[in-house]
C-alpha cells in the first residue's frame, strides 16, 4: 500500500500575470512549448507513486479541466483513488503568499477521510521542479517531524514566496517574501493526515487563513523540519517570472534538471505531425514544438505547437503560443504572443527584457 496521498492547490491567483490569466488560472498556463504548469505537480505525484491525488480547482477552471480530464494522461484514471477534482474557495485566492487556505482543506474533508494513506504531500501548482516525494517522506519519518517543509537556497528573488529560518534542520520562523541569501519554501510539505485534520478542526473559526500564516504563529508547538531540494526550481507568479523560466529552458543544464528520463513530465497528448523547417529558415538556440512550419528566423525563442513562421519573418527572444501565424516580413522581439494570433506582414512588435510586449488570445494589444 502506498504511504502518500497528494493534494495540489491550483486555486492561487495573482494580478501580476496580467492579461495572460484573464481566461485561465496560473496552473493551466502553457509552458515550454507543449506543457502546462500543472503538469509538473501532477507528474511529481505520479512519478513518486502517489496514486490518490486531490486537485483543488481555481475559479477559472475550464482550461484546467480540459487539460487534465479524468487524469488518463497521468495514469490517474482508475476505479480506486486516482485524480479527484475538488472545489476551491469561490473566486480563488488573491492574497500574496496564500496557497493552502484552511477553508480549502476543511471543505474537502471527505477526501481526507476516505484516503487510507497515513501521510499527505501538499504542493502548489505554480512552482516548476522535478522531485521524488518518497525521499522527502523518508526524511520526514526518520526525523520524527510533525511537518516537513521543502526548501531551496538556489532560487532567484521571489517576493511572493515564503522564506524560512532554519536551525539544525528545524524551522524556527516563517517569513513573508524571499530574498537572495534566504531559504525559500517551495510550497511543498508533508504532514500526517491525523495532524492535518486536528489542526483544521481546532481552527475552524479562522478557516479563511493560510495554513502557514497559522503555523507561523504556532511554530513552537510543532516539530517542523526543513528538507532541502537541490534541483532546479522556480516560482511563476508574474509575467516576468513566466518569461524568464521559459527562457531558462534554453539552458542545457536547466532542461536536463527538469526533464529526466526516469521521472518524465507528462502532459495531454496532442497528435501532431513533425515540424517542417523549409529552405531559408534559420533556427538558433530555440525550442520549436511539433506541427510547426518555419521558413523564417527563430532566435532564442520558445515556439509552441502548430505555429507558422513565414519567409522573411523574425522571432527573437520571444514566446509564441499555440497556433499563431507570423506573416512574412514581421519582426517580433521580447514579446509573448498568446495562442491563435496572426501577426501581419511587415509588422514590428518590440518590447524589452524588462517591459515585455503582450498580445492576448483575442488579438488585442496592450
Amino acid at each position: 500500500m502506498n504511504r502518500l496521498a497528494g493534494i495540489i492547490t491550483a486555486n492561487y491567483s495573482t494580478d501580476d500575470m496580467g492579461i495572460l490569466t484573464e481566461e485561465r488560472g496560473i496552473a493551466s498556463m502553457p509552458f515550454g512549448g507543449r506543457y502546462r504548469l500543472i503538469d509538473f505537480a501532477l507528474s511529481n505525484m505520479v512519478n513518486s507513486e502517489v496514486d490518490v491525488v486531490g486537485l483543488i480547482m481555481p475559479y477559472k477552471y475550464r482550461s484546467l479541466i480540459d487539460h487534465t480530464g479524468a487524469g488518463s494522461e497521468f495514469t490517474l484514471d482508475r476505479k480506486r483513488g486516482g485524480l479527484n477534482i475538488l472545489p476551491g474557495t469561490a473566486f480563488g485566492i488573491s492574497n500574496r503568499g496564500s496557497r493552502f487556505t484552511l477553508r480549502d482543506i476543511r471543505n474537502n474533508n471527505i477526501f481526507f477521510e476516505r484516503a487510507t494513506e497515513d501521510y499527505f504531500v501538499l504542493t502548489a501548482s505554480h512552482f516548476i521542479f522535478n522531485m521524488d516525494f518518497n525521499d522527502m517522506l523518508d526524511y520526514h519519518i526518520k526525523s520524527g517531524a510533525d511537518i516537513t517543509m521543502a526548501y531551496t537556497d538556489e532560487i532567484d528573488i521571489c517576493h511572493q514566496a515564503n522564506s524560512i529560518q532554519i536551525e539544525n534542520g528545524v524551522v524556527k520562523k516563517i517569513n513573508k517574501g524571499s530574498w537572495p541569501g534566504q531559504s525559500t519554501f517551495i510550497d511543498t510539505f508533508i504532514i500526517s493526515r491525523d495532524l492535518l485534520m486536528k489542526i483544521i478542526e481546532c481552527n475552524e473559526a479562522v478557516d479563511y487563513m493560510d495554513f502557514f500564516d497559522l503555523l507561523g504563529q504556532e511554530i513552537d508547538r510543532y516539530n517542523v523540519r526543513a528538507y532541502e531540494f537541490n534541483g532546479y526550481v522556480r516560482s511563476i507568479a508574474s509575467i516576468n517570472d513566466y518569461y524568464k523560466v521559459n527562457m531558462d529552458l534554453l539552458k542545457e543544464d536547466v532542461y536536463d534538471s527538469l526533464f529526466i528520463d526516469e521521472r518524465p513530465i507528462r502532459t495531454k497528448v496532442q497528435d501532431c505531425v513533425p515540424s517542417r523547417f523549409l529552405p531559408g529558415s534559420s533556427i538558433v538556440h530555440s525550442l520549436v514544438s511539433s506541427g510547426c512550419n518555419v521558413e523564417g528566423t527563430v532566435d532564442g525563442s520558445v515556439i509552441f505547437r502548430g505555429c507558422t513562421i513565414e519567409k522573411g519573418a523574425t522571432v527573437k527572444n520571444s514566446i509564441i503560443m499555440q497556433s499563431c501565424v507570423i506573416k512574412s516580413g514581421a519582426y517580433i522581439e521580447h514579446a509573448i504572443i498568446d495562442r491563435n494570433n496572426v501577426v501581419g506582414s511587415n509588422m514590428t512588435i518590440k518590447g524589452t527584457k524588462d517591459n515585455l510586449f503582450i498580445m492576448e488570445k483575442s488579438g488585442k494589444k496592450r
